[in-house]
């Protein structure tokens, strides 16, 4: 008989059994809390959320009630446990059965096929996110603190891919070997058998560069490889076109050789001295495929000098109260900051706030949405743009902006026009004949003075004369506050992504900021009740 998902009623009173288990929790007041502030977390609206995600369909014993999947799967991100071991927990763990309210059971509550499916629906339903915002609006409950106009800052940092990071070799011959396998298993042979019928032996070695064989020393023996590489994949495809020209141009194995066709393109070139042949390609394609297995992860810096392989994550936390997270989200790494900044502030305004006050990184400073809202009195705190490391040449602070009438002056009271995005540079003749030219310029006679004017350039002079300030030195030093967030996070998550794909880990950093929060709450309320 068909059931509908049950509401989660537990004891808000602790038994005695529970005050014994917390007084050993001491070190570990996550297990206290949970237990503790359960109801307030998943309360009406939240369970009343999580029942809609669940239809009356499907048969036999009524399911688990979501509320409880929700606490176990926040127990999960807390903790770090595997899906294997969170049905274990709940039957061997005395801690976890007092939190999910199943003390003295001796079977798990539910199997790791239930873990499973509760994420896949929590990330469809985007769960993860609403109960950000139930932390959010707990905590500034408790801090009585209205959330109308709200001070924010974002920021970024790494987070490693959990597939494999592969070169144009690799990335080739596993692509192919994917085709080989389901070629195999829709003609019932073994791949081994296909690779070798197909004329593309070496997928049957135990690496594909142990079956090219090549002393990879030798200035062509890159170009050989990959000559002899492209050759057996153009054998497998005429293959493919006589044995499978059917199944060919339907899933899986359209996307598969798909695939194939977009790591050639994105990694290869016409090679000028290759007779028609290809080359590896000189330089990276920005938005160059990295592995096969996380088809999402994507290369990407940090500076000039850290580099990322897999993904960004971003924050935005309320200055108002250190340490609370209101909005995250995760990128491809190759993405720019500056265009996540609209999917935080709509996250943002989603709790019923206007954002007033932004402070943010110089990588968000270019976004379209932030320049427009400046427009309509966002204050956006940021460092601006260096000047340069050069200390013998006036920098572009010696010289006077007048952007009403789009001009310069330089310092020795040449006027110049400027536009916006572009250079100016200032007349050779007047530059020559200059006393400050040996501290202006290292350009040759004949040529004058260069300034580059940026599209933003008002917005980035009024920051350096915010810069000169006391006031606004103290207002740049606030954005500390979201370096020790993603601190926090990276404790949490850690620096490896743990699933594969953008939208699981994206959930998977919303889950970690609710943990972040409920730590912050702990000692919100530990303040209150001491209070």
């Amino acid at each position: 008989m068909a059931r509908k998902a049950q509401r989660w009623n537990p004891e808000r009173s602790l038994s005695k059994q529970e005050e014994g288990i917390l007084r050993l929790c001491k070190k570990h007041k996550l297990y206290s809390f949970f237990r503790m502030h359960r109801h307030e977390i998943l309360d009406e609206e939240v369970q009343e959320r999580l029942l809609e995600t669940y239809s009356s369909g499907g048969h036999g014993d009524a399911p688990i009630p979501p509320a409880q999947l929700a606490l176990a799967m926040l127990m999960q991100a807390a903790f770090g446990e595997p899906d294997h071991e969170v049905p274990t927990l709940t039957a061997v763990d005395r801690r976890w059965q007092m939190v999910l309210g199943c003390l003295d059971r001796e079977k798990p509550l539910f199997c790791q096929g239930t873990v499973y499916n509760f994420r896949m629906r929590a990330i469809v339903h985007e769960l993860a996110p609403m109960l950000v915002d139930k932390t959010v609006e707990l905590a500034r409950q408790t801090r009585s603190y209205s959330s109308k106009k709200l001070r924010v800052a974002f920021d970024s940092s790494p987070l490693s891919g959990a597939a494999r990071v592969e070169d144009t070799f690799n990335l080739i011959g596993h692509a192919a070997s994917e085709v080989v396998r389901t070629a195999a298993k829709r003609l019932d042979k073994s791949p081994e058998d296909v690779a070798q019928q197909a004329g593309i032996p070496l997928l049957n070695a135990s690496s594909l560069k142990c079956g090219l064989d090549l002393d990879w020393d030798q200035p062509d023996a890159r170009a050989h490889g990959l000559k002899t590489l492209l050759s057996q994949v153009d054998a497998l495809h005429q293959w493919l076109k006589s044995e499978l020209s059917a199944v060919l141009d339907h899933p899986p194995m359209k996307e598969q050789w798909e695939t194939i066709e977009r790591i050639i393109e994105q990694d290869t070139e016409p090679d000028p001295e290759g007779g028609g042949g290809r080359r590896i390609t000189q330089g990276t394609a920005r938005d160059r495929q990295i592995s096969i297995t996380d088809p999402e992860m994507r290369h990407g810096r940090k500076t000039r000098s850290q580099t990322i392989k897999g993904f960004k994550r971003h924050i935005a936390l309320d200055l108002e109260i250190p340490g609370l997270i209101c909005a995250t989200k995760v990128t491809a790494a190759n993405i720019r900051d500056y265009e996540v900044v609209e999917c935080l502030l709509d996250r943002l305004e989603s709790q019923d706030a206007t954002v007033v006050e932004a402070h943010v990184d110089r990588a968000y400073v270019d976004s379209p949405e932030l320049i427009e809202r400046r427009k309509g009195g966002l204050a956006v705190i940021t460092k601006p743009h260096p000047l340069g490391s050069r200390h013998d040449v006036l920098t572009k602070a010696e010289f006077r902006f007048n952007f009403s009438k789009k001009t310069i002056t330089c310092p020795a009271g040449v006027v110049g026009r400027f536009k916006l995005g572009s250079a100016m540079e200032f007349p050779a003749e007047k530059c020559d004949c200059c006393e400050l030219r040996p501290r202006c310029t290292k350009r040759e006679t004949g040529r004058g003075r260069s300034v580059f004017v940026n599209r933003n350039e008002k917005f980035q002079n009024h920051l350096r004369r915010q810069s000169k300030t006391p006031t606004g030195r103290a207002e740049r030093r606030e954005r500390v506050k979201v370096e020790h967030g993603l601190a926090r996070i990276k404790h949490i998550q850690g620096d490896r992504a743990r699933f594969k794909g953008i939208d699981k880990n994206d959930f998977d950093l919303a889950c970690r900021a609710v943990v972040n929060n409920c730590y912050l709450l702990g000692r919100l309320w530990e303040m209150r009740k001491a209070a």
